[in-house]
């Protein structure tokens, strides 16, 4: 009984999962922080090449700016879909400088709570029930969540050695259905294949060609190393026409927790984009997006300093996994090594066991769709000197 005397209601709950919900697959880091975790309790010196976050020093001008909005008043309410302003410009102003074209800051970019949830959501704004979505496979979870959620038809391109690791624009010609998504990703993860500017314009006329919306996940833009410069869809004809591209603060700044991004695209397509998010959330923090708007206005020291950093780790990584027996190429952009298993072993068997017994973090590739089976991804995360030591310990398990 409550204390006003009503009998008191056995709590209740759906005796199933939805069909949706229960549908997915277990999120690719599902197990691997417990597990770490784990080991650390039992004492063990955990070498993690798993989750794709750095730990680099973020830049100081995004601390110094957030701490002073922290207590600006005006900062404090609610920032919807047109956040503020001068965020909004400062993308702008880096984009041109980027990409050598002029966005307009109210119509052509939408500030997102990183860049993954603009990535799901982009689903729900171009997508119907039964429509087919394009994805690569092995990719980022939201390629595969937003578009299920959304009622589509998912149709997977597996990404393999023969092609680059890159989904042939013949892939998006002959998707069979009502096409009406395609997610592309290079830099990629998870694989670390590069592509050039032909390429994407190949790509952005096999959409338009289809009709449908070509979702650019550039998380890795500012990554590239020897001189690589990733390209996108600024400095491809039509290409924001036809396309929205995804920028983040997590990869090229190291600011994984702040949870900051944006998405560039026609008027049209911002439009849509911003009015599923307006059902959704509320956009980013204000004092966030301040912060944001500072480290864009004087970025490129700071982008220069942290790939350089980046194909350090990228270097000493290669040369000691190399020397531990697998062979790869040295990756031109993002954060990852993408290495075939030598022993055979399913991906998932072989990361557990590494795991277990030498106390080093992989991400098995299969983790992020049957394309990955047979790889695992290590992660460009630990100090130059962690990796002579980490390859060591799953040459062990070789």
């Amino acid at each position: 009984m409550t204390p006003d005397g009503a009998p008191v209601r056995p709590a209740t709950r759906p005796a199933v999962d939805p069909r949706r919900l229960s549908s997915l697959p277990p999120y690719p880091l599902a197990g691997i922080p417990e597990a770490r975790a784990r080991l650390l309790a039992a004492g063990r010196d955990v070498l993690d090449l798993g989750a794709g976050d750095p730990g680099l020093p973020i830049p100081g001008r995004a601390v110094d700016a957030l701490r002073e909005a922290a207590g600006r008043p005006e900062l404090q309410s609610y920032g919807f879909q047109r956040g503020l302003p001068a965020y909004r410009r400062a993308i702008a102003s880096f984009m041109e400088r980027r990409y050598g074209r002029a966005l307009h800051p109210d119509r052509e970019i939408l500030p997102l709570i990183g860049s993954k949830e603009g990535l799901a959501l982009a689903a729900f704004a171009a997508l119907d029930p039964g429509d087919t979505a394009l994805a690569p496979d092995p990719g980022y979870a939201p390629y595969f969540g937003g578009p299920h959620l959304a009622g589509a038809r998912l149709e997977r391109v597996r990404l393999g050695p023969e092609t680059g690791f890159t989904v042939p624009p013949e892939a998006i010609l002959d998707a069979p259905g009502t096409l009406g998504l395609v997610y592309l990703n290079y830099p990629n993860n998870p694989t670390g294949a590069t592509v050039e500017r032909p390429y994407v314009a190949a790509c952005v006329d096999a959409c338009a060609r289809r009709g449908a919306l070509l979702a650019y996940d550039n998380a890795y833009a500012e990554i590239g190393f020897a001189g690589y410069r990733p390209p996108g869809l600024l400095e491809v004809e039509d290409g924001l026409e036809c396309g929205i591209e995804f920028h983040s603060f997590s990869k090229s700044f190291n600011m994984t927790g702040w949870r900051l991004g944006w998405a560039c695209g026609s008027a049209a397509w911002i439009a849509r984009l911003a009015k599923v998010k307006s059902f959704i959330d509320t956009g980013p923090y204000l004092a966030l997006q301040h912060a944001g708007a500072a480290v864009l206005e004087d970025a490129e020291p700071y982008l220069a300093r942290n790939v350089m950093l980046l194909e350090e780790r990228r270097d000493a990584a290669v040369a000691a996994f190399r020397g531990a027996g697998f062979d790869l190429e040295p990756p031109r952009g993002a954060l990852y090594l993408w290495m075939r298993i030598p022993t055979g072993e399913p991906a998932r068997d072989f990361a557990l066991r590494v795991l277990e017994e030498q106390a080093v973090v992989l991400l098995p590739g299969s983790a992020l769709g049957a394309g990955g089976e047979g790889y695992v991804r290590a992660a460009l995360t630990l100090p130059v000197e962690g990796y002579e030591e980490a390859a060591t310990r799953v040459a062990r398990a070789l």
